[in-house]
């Protein structure tokens, strides 16, 4: 089957700060942009949709635009069919949910389909269709959570085979040469209704893990208790010649246990990210970085972070293995000499009693502990749902570990990983209205982390340097990818500065870092004064009014706190907030000078300040007033009033020469002072300009004001959320 494709430009700018410009694509017609595949240069970004596969350019800085769209949507009698299955109609079309490179010209995806899998090849550069039964390959409800990695063309999913979704299955397919299909076995125990989560190839093992949540039988609970779990094939298995034909000889498992000592584990595993050694380090010092969440109630709401190291792991799988009774059906550690060692590769020409044993030996006896056995990062009041992770050279030749952590709510937590501890670096609200984010995906080439939702695909430059306006700012930070420039007097990438780089990321000691940590106010300066403060506002407020003068947050590691010169303030006087806010009540002893200061890691700067104390007589006369603008319309209009006035004293003397005779006598008295309507209209010529003097003289005369000083900046020094538009 050939389906038309087609060629959009769409372009939306979401929001763009400083250094970092969240660039989004959406489309009317295209929802649940939620499964991502990037190809191998980092410029196309293939999406799997509802109903389509899309292919993104994405080799512009500033733009995602869409190259072509692939429409792959179910019949109307499809939907009906699902519809009378019993199904929400909303859940009926096509989800797709793999999406996998099989070689340098085709892909491989599947979709839900009316809870109906179905697969296809896409030829990746004509965008066709060659469609193909799914079972086993993709779930049917699009709810379900599924893994899918290809390895040499060969699809290895986990998944569940039947409509119900009692059958959970790790398969391979499409398999190539001598390789056959291969699933499960059957057996009690092997799969206990699992979440799957993800799988990574580790080709130096020729093994394809995978990550998942299932119930522990082999612990006695009266509730079910989850635990996560780590499985392990060989790429190499082909299944046993007799027993366990078509079927795993070298599946495994073992739980994966993210508790520090004598707390209750984070036992659910949400995402799992493989981060390689660095280089010329040991294939075993691979880490997987995990997030947990805890099925508790006394750690709802919260998620830790564990890292797992793969010499742990290959110890835990060739250590010992429990042994489940069929009677009783509960689990113990086998006591008995090992026959051979469960998941080990090459186990195809093994006998009978070899392959017996591997078949009813396969949960490791111990668990795989984190490194250090303590937990890298725990959010006390963010629930994450994703990860992705880079390693980055610091300019002290220092790799440094980064996270890219996902809330539930769809927010963005940039980490690096210190000797002390983890340090967030900045927050990112990648949406305006927060909603569930579906996958995220790292670009190390681009620099960028690609985010996929139910609305669409948003893109995040993964430094933001130039938002730091100092050298202060830019230490503090503990940004590996950025440094101060000392030559320009910029933060930027410290990877393109060549001497002097400012950079502490692990103990962020501005002193020592900086050469002169505050060269430039993010604010401004007022250049009149020897101390220099960034500009403040006039506030205008009435006596005995409660004032409330608000403090910029640089940092939400940072202390702030209010003082006036020379002077702390009195806690019988002013009442300081936890949000920076300050509170007082405007009497004549509370007008003036305020200044915030923040204090981080030993180092303060200014955030607010007022250049001076201001009374009300002074910004009268300092602020903008319009009181020659006054007196020039004043004059105007009394001139006006003059020419209006003579005319109509011209136009009524005409008309009284025309009613009476020409006359020889001398005018009198009353001629000469003018008739009754020439002075009546004199005397109301001069009233307007009486009255406008006085209204003028007045302005000065009113009832006095106080003044309070208050520095209001306009942003923040960059490691906090950064607010969309």
């Amino acid at each position: 089957i050939i389906l038309i494709y087609f060629f959009h430009l769409t372009l939306i700018f979401l929001n763009c700060t400083p250094g970092r410009c969240l660039s989004r694509f959406d489309s009317s017609d295209v929802g649940n942009t939620t499964t991502l595949l990037l190809s191998d240069d980092g410029d196309t970004l293939f999406v799997g949709a509802r109903n389509a596969v899309l292919s993104l350019d994405v080799s512009q800085e500033d733009a995602i635009v869409m190259r072509s769209k692939l429409d792959w949507s179910p019949s109307e009698k499809d939907l009906d069919e699902c519809s009378m299955k019993g199904k929400k109609k909303t859940d009926c079309p096509n989800f797709i949910r793999v999406l996998q490179f099989l070689n340098s010209t085709h892909m491989y995806a599947c979709g839900t389909f009316t809870f109906s899998p179905r697969c296809t090849y896409i030829v990746r550069y004509y965008f066709l269709l060659h469609p193909e039964e799914g079972r086993g390959r993709c779930p049917y409800d699009p709810y379900q959570r599924n893994s899918a990695i290809t390895v040499d063309g060969e699809l290895y999913t986990g998944t569940v085979a039947d409509y119900m979704g009692n059958r959970p299955v790790i398969s391979r397919h499409l398999s190539e040469g001598g390789h056959v299909d291969l699933k499960l076995d059957d057996t009690l125990g092997w799969l206990e209704d699992p979440t799957f989560i993800s799988s990574n190839f580790v080709p130096s093992e020729e093994k394809i893990y995978f990550f998942f949540s299932e119930v522990g039988r082999e612990y006695d609970f009266i509730d079910k208790f989850t635990v996560s779990r780590i499985a392990q094939v060989c790429t190499s298995d082909v299944g046993g010649q007799r027993t366990l034909q078509r079927r795993w000889t070298t599946f495994a498992k073992a739980q994966l246990l993210c508790q520090s000592d004598n707390e209750l584990p984070y036992n659910v595993i949400q995402d799992i990210v493989t981060l390689p050694p660095p280089e010329g380090a040991p294939v075993d010092d691979t880490l997987f970085f995990g997030i947990f969440s805890s099925q508790w109630s006394v750690n709802s709401g919260q998620s830790a972070v564990c890292a797992f190291r793969l010499g742990d792991i290959k110890a835990v799988f060739a250590g010992n293995y429990k042994v489940l009774n069929r009677d009783t059906l509960r689990w113990s550690m086998r006591v008995q000499e090992k026959v051979a060692n469960p998941g080990e590769c090459g186990l195809h020409n093994a006998s009978d009693n070899t392959l017996r044993f591997v078949k009813e030996n396969f949960l490791a006896d111990d668990s795989v502990h984190p490194v250090g056995r303590s937990l890298t990062m725990v959010s006390p009041d963010q629930r994450y749902s994703h990860v992705v992770t880079q390693r980055v050279q610091a300019a002290n030749g220092k790799d440094f570990t980064v996270l890219f952590l996902l809330t539930e709510s769809g927010y963005l937590h940039k980490a690096v990983l210190l000797e002390k501890g983890a340090h967030i670096i900045e927050e990112i609200q990648v949406f305006e209205q927060p909603q569930p984010v579906k996958n995220l995906l790292l670009s190390i080439s681009k620099g960028v982390v690609f985010v996929g939702s139910s609305e669409g695909v948003v893109r995040v430059p993964a430094s933001n340097c130039s938002y730091y306006w100092s050298c202060a700012e830019c230490v503090l930070s503990r940004d590996p990818f950025c440094g101060w420039d000392p030559s320009v007097k910029v933060c930027t990438h410290a990877n393109s500065i060549q001497d002097n780089v400012g950079q502490d990321v692990e103990g962020g000691n501005v002193q020592e870092a900086c050469a002169s940590p505050m060269p430039k106010f993010r604010f401004g300066l007022n250049k009149g004064k020897a101390d220099s403060f960034p500009v403040g506002e006039l506030v205008s407020v009435s006596l005995n009014e409660v004032v409330r003068l608000q403090c910029p947050e640089a940092s939400s590691l940072a202390h702030r706190h209010w003082e006036r010169p020379n002077s702390r303030l009195s806690p019988d006087l002013y009442l300081q907030l936890e949000d920076g806010s300050l509170h007082f009540l405007a009497t004549p002893a509370t007008l003036g000078h305020y200044l915030c200061l923040s204090t981080e890691n030993g180092f303060q700067q200014n955030l607010a300040a007022a250049p001076g104390m201001m009374t009300t007589r002074e910004k009268l006369l300092l602020g903008q007033t319009y009181l020659k603008e006054l007196v020039v319309v004043s004059v105007l209009l009394a001139c006006c009033v003059s020419v209006l006035l003579t005319m109509a004293l011209y136009s009524v003397r005409q008309r009284c020469r025309s009613r009476t005779a020409p006359q020889t006598n001398t005018p009198g008295r009353d001629s000469e002072r003018g008739g009754p309507q020439e002075r009546e209209a004199l005397r109301g010529g001069q009233s307007p300009c009486s009255n406008g003097m006085r209204n003028g003289q007045m302005a000065h005369n009113g009832q006095a004001n106080g003044v309070v000083c208050n520095g209001t900046p306009r942003g923040s020094n960059g490691h906090l959320p950064n607010t969309p538009i």
